[in-house]
């Protein structure tokens, strides 16, 4: 009751504060005055408000009070489940099952909620998702959250996308802080992790928040060994001349992402690789109830931060409470307890009544991460499973001999996308390196192909194969072919390789244990890489604008070996069988590389055309 006794004199001095603090009531980012600016008794106004502040604070509010002294002033609110990305450790291609619109809040209730909770102390709200900027009313939300008094942050968490778009009105509605996601910086990459296209778009809203004014920029990035862990130079470079906050992520369990630990790459190390390039890196002070640990590089203009959620988590401090988008709190990102606001809501309840349900559920939150840590105690550092989903697609990587044959990984057009200059200057070293691998084993797999001895060859179509080379001219000189006059078709090409691994490193790659990550992923990503490279690597190929590329690889137990097969699709003069099989022996040797530390007593072989369909001398088959 004390609490609500003082509850006028709080909303009194959190007027103080805000009038103190908020610029204007623009929306524009609120910087901190330079030396000088403002005037000197302006200074000294603000200090005296300060003091007066701090000798006379109200208790803070005991509904936002865990038992462990904890008080929860930040508050996430989900907009929306969708989202426009289908990002591979976040959900799978087709998405996932959506709450009936009904039950998803409404914006009054939305609205409701917060000023409630502003009401009792909250002075931060963060906009999420899904993806918060693609729910229709998301500025009108803004611009109603920014007219609550006390509430001094108005952030949100957004993929990019739509974000150059909606900034400029977002900003004049009261948008104060800026978190986007962003997991490479190399477009094919990208590409093939969110399963869409987008990067320049995502790059277009970080210039435009910039161009705006927020600083810092916040760009949160996801480290996954095997994936992006290669790129975190680069992403510290970017803070050189842009005021950027970095922000590098510990990955962490969700549901719907199988947790291993070894894909974890801890604040460590992520220093330490950081540190080596740039030694005078700078420790900043933590600021309070922060959730990253902050550093600078002497003459950068923006900083590096740490979220640690695993290795050193930062529960004690926490101050974060969230709803989701269907109206439950939950105050444990981790926990799975969660109390319906939006059933209370609808059946009537009064403010006070809701207030004590969410003092109730402040008052249960556990002092970490509820039974994370006891898992990962139990078990590190084995696979952590908190879904039925996987979206690597590992049923039990104890048994990792069977995976869905239907990933298909599409790759429309060869053609990097137009990126503004802030991407450019590291396209040209950006190494792709991981993310998703389709294979089985070959001896429950009846389709899988076997690596017998070659069968006969058939071919059908109005011309044979020639017995003269096409790429040497009259004076025998290597010559390009001209296809010029030739008519477009659609051209089919499958090419396979094999690769006999011997038990050890076959072992290793079964289970997902080789220290440098998931091999076979990353073979398959670059023989996607090489198909499209083809006419770089191969001198007298012509380029070819693939519309479909698709590497599939399969163990085959009996042989301890991987068998790889590759597709690619065009519509052009010319056949795609060099891109095909390039494919098949880049993504061969690359799993040479991944494990030849493990064993140098690796065989490659077996590279071949499948078959061919589409040209002048017609379709090829091999039996």
């Amino acid at each position: 009751m004390a609490a609500v006794a003082a509850r006028p004199v709080s909303r009194m001095l959190r007027r103080v504060l805000r009038s103190s603090v908020r610029s204007c009531s623009s929306g524009a980012p609120v910087t901190l005055p330079r030396p000088g600016e403002p005037s000197q008794p302006a200074t000294e106004e603000l200090s005296r408000r300060r003091q007066f502040l701090r000798e006379h604070v109200a208790p803070f509010s005991a509904f936002l009070t865990d038992s462990f002294g904890r008080r929860h002033s930040y508050l996430r609110i989900s907009l929306t489940e969708k989202c426009n990305l289908r990002c591979q450790y976040c959900m799978p291609e087709e998405g996932v099952p959506l709450t009936p619109k009904a039950k998803l809040l409404t914006t009054e209730e939305i609205l409701t909620l917060a000023r409630l909770f502003v009401k009792e102390g909250v002075d931060k709200i963060r906009l999420t998702g899904g993806e918060p900027l693609i729910r229709p009313d998301v500025v009108d939300i803004v611009a109603q959250l920014h007219r609550l008094e006390g509430l001094r942050t108005i952030g949100v968490t957004t993929n990019g996308i739509n974000l150059a778009r909606l900034l400029p009105s977002l900003q004049k509605a009261g948008l104060s802080a800026i978190n986007i996601s962003l997991d490479t910086l190399v477009p094919a990459k990208f590409e093939f992790i969110v399963r869409r296209k987008g990067f320049h778009k995502v790059m277009e809203g970080i210039h435009k928040a910039i161009e705006l004014g927020y600083n810092p920029v916040k760009v949160n990035c996801v480290v996954m060994r095997g994936l992006n862990e290669d790129e975190l130079l680069n992403f510290v470079a970017l803070t050189k001349g842009l005021p950027l906050d970095v922000r590098f992520i510990e990955y962490m369990p969700f549901d719907g992402n199988k947790w291993n630990f070894r894909k974890m790459v801890s604040y460590k190390e992520m220093l330490d690789t950081l540190r080596q390039q740039w030694p005078e890196l700078e420790k900043l002070p933590e600021e309070e109830s922060s959730t990253a640990k902050a550093f600078k590089i002497p003459g950068f203009r923006g900083q590096v931060s740490f979220i640690t959620s695993m290795s050193e988590h930062f529960c004690g401090t926490c101050n974060r409470l969230r709803i989701t988008a269907d109206g439950n709190l939950k105050v444990c990102l981790f926990g799975n307890s969660e109390v319906s606001l939006r059933d209370h809501l609808r059946a009537g309840a009064s403010e006070e009544e809701l207030l004590r349900i969410i003092g109730a559920a402040v008052g249960r939150k556990k002092q970490q991460h509820a039974e994370l840590f006891l898992m990962l105690q139990d078990s590190p550092p084995a696979i952590l499973s908190l879904s039925s989903w996987d979206p690597f697609r590992v049923q039990d990587l104890r048994h990792r001999m069977s995976f869905s044959n239907q990933v298909a990984t599409l790759w429309k057009g060869c053609r990097v996308p137009q990126i503004p200059p802030l991407a450019q200057w590291w396209l040209g070293s950006g190494s792709l390196q991981r993310h998703y691998s389709s294979h089985r084993d070959s001896a429950t797999n009846p389709k899988c192909l076997s690596p017998v001895s070659p069968a006969p060859a058939t071919h059908s179509g109005p011309l044979p194969t020639s017995d003269q080379l096409t790429h040497v001219n009259t004076e025998g000189r290597a010559a390009m072919v001209d296809v010029g006059q030739k008519p477009d078709t659609e051209r089919v090409a499958v090419a396979s390789a094999m690769v006999l691994l011997g038990p050890v490193a076959f072992k290793l790659v079964q289970e997902n244990q080789l220290k440098k990550g998931d091999a076979l992923v990353v073979a398959q990503l670059a023989g996607i890489q090489a198909a499209k490279l083809t006419s770089q690597l191969i001198p007298l190929c012509h380029h070819v604008a693939l519309s479909h590329v698709q590497v599939q690889l399969d163990l085959d137990s009996t042989r301890h070996a991987v068998v790889i097969q590759a597709s690619c699709r065009a519509r052009g003069p010319t056949g795609v069988e060099m891109e095909a099989l390039t494919s098949a022996a880049v993504a061969a040797l690359t799993l040479y590389d991944m494990c030849k530390a493990v064993s140098r007593d690796i065989m490659l072989g077996e590279i071949k055309l499948i078959s061919k369909t589409g040209g002048q001398r017609g379709d090829f088959h091999r039996a």
